[in-house]
């Protein structure tokens, strides 16, 4: 099978294509952003186009991918290297500013995505393209691989009373789209104003059925606690417990593939779950019990109970109904132990921060009320056949 070509990849190789671009470039890029041959794409397009390259821009967790967590800001600078200012799309704004855009005739957009709408770096790209409509600057999307597959979708829509920085567009949870797609699904059905001039440059040889390794691409993490593909995959459901005080791994070296707390007994829990989520029919994973010891964030220096979830067969791993499961009964086990986390998260502060992660309040009620799978499945049901023809409307590949 060949090696995908990212859209990165195609830019740089190509001159009819280089040709399209002739004013002054700012690129949107981080650590992720690299070459088949790991070269940052910063090199790449400098290498292109010279001095017309004359802004950078990075998003949450920052241009060189080193701030942890929600809501931790990166400053603006001056690269001590490229000699080129770096825009902070995380910082105390999250919309590029006048001043940001000032003097750019095209901005690229290379962004290596995890194909979950909590992620953040889909907002980023949709603010830039409505700042950007105002403005008359092309957004360019050098297109990459949703590491997940372009398949398989889960989970419920949003519902935008609970939109936020983590939820800005009514999709499900794991979306199956690429950056491109997503932004084209932005100028088609989610841009109120004037339109930006979007151009997405298709990556060659992806196929949607793809897991990230089949690419034959290096895998780089695309934010710090995102290490391997396997936690590309768990994300979609480990994700949820940034809304309690579960912990999600963070502050080990398998952070979103473990979860756990101090109270839990992981062997004794583990008996009451399984009959659970066997008669919940849930299979492609092994919940093994262990226990972590988080060097920093929830729980730092306390040793917790808790499971790595081993994803044995992607295709009927449905991770974001296994975690819901999973709080649901932990909600329990904890009882006064439990607690959801408290606003602000993402820039949010009333709402509840797992109310804004689920793009719902009514999973938090189906939790702490015990709700049954027919309850879990109204939820889940509810405008997915829109969503489908919208989908359906726009795909590339």
């Amino acid at each position: 099978m060949s090696t995908v070509a990212t859209g990165l990849e195609r830019l740089i190789s190509d001159k009819t294509l280089q040709a399209q671009f002739k004013g002054r470039i700012g690129y949107l890029c981080h650590s992720a952003s690299v070459t088949k041959d790991l070269e940052h794409g910063l090199l790449a397009i400098q290498r292109v186009f010279g001095p017309r390259l004359v802004k950078i821009f990075g998003p949450q967790h920052g241009f060189v991918t080193d701030v942890q967590d929600n809501m931790v800001e990166s400053t603006h600078y001056v690269h001590p290297f490229f000699k080129l200012p770096v825009y902070s799309l995380y910082s105390e704004t999250r919309i590029p500013t006048d001043e940001m855009l000032e003097g750019l005739d095209h901005i690229f957009v290379d962004l290596q995505d995890v194909g979950t709408r909590i992620y953040t770096y889909i907002y980023t790209m949709t603010l830039l393209m409505e700042a950007c409509s105002k403005k008359g600057i092309e957004v360019v999307i050098l297109d990459r691989p949703n590491p997940i597959n372009g398949v398989t979708q889960e989970g419920n829509i949003l519902d935008l009373n609970y939109a936020s920085f983590v939820g800005r567009h009514p999709m499900p949870v794991r979306h199956a789209l690429t950056m491109g797609e997503v932004a084209k699904m932005h100028q088609k059905y989610w841009s109120d104003n004037k339109k930006c001039k979007l151009t997405v440059i298709e990556m060659k040889n992806w196929k949607r059925e793809m897991s990230y390794e089949d690419t034959g691409l290096p895998w780089v993490l695309p934010s710090p606690n995102l290490a391997t593909v396997e936690a590309a995959y768990t994300f979609v459901g480990t994700v949820l417990y940034e809304g309690c005080n579960i912990s999600e791994g963070r502050g080990t070296t398998r952070s979103l593939e473990i979860i756990g707390h101090p109270k839990i007994e992981s062997f004794g829990f583990h008996e009451k779950l399984k009959p659970i989520l066997a008669k919940a029919a849930l299979t492609g994973f092994v919940l093994r019990p262990l226990v972590f010891l988080p060097t920093f964030q929830k729980h730092q220096g306390k040793p917790c109970g808790g499971y790595q979830i081993h994803v044995t067969d992607r295709k009927t791993f449905e991770p974001w109904r296994l975690c819901q499961y999973l709080l649901r009964e932990m909600y329990q086990e904890l009882g006064s132990e439990f607690k959801w986390k408290v606003p602000p998260y993402e820039y949010e502060f009333h709402k509840s921060p797992v109310d804004l992660i689920n793009g719902t309040d009514k999973l938090r009620h189906w939790v702490e009320n015990y709700g049954s799978e027919e309850d879990y499945q109204s939820i889940m049901k509810e405008n997915q056949n829109e969503w489908a023809e919208q989908r359906k409307s726009i795909l590339i590949y």
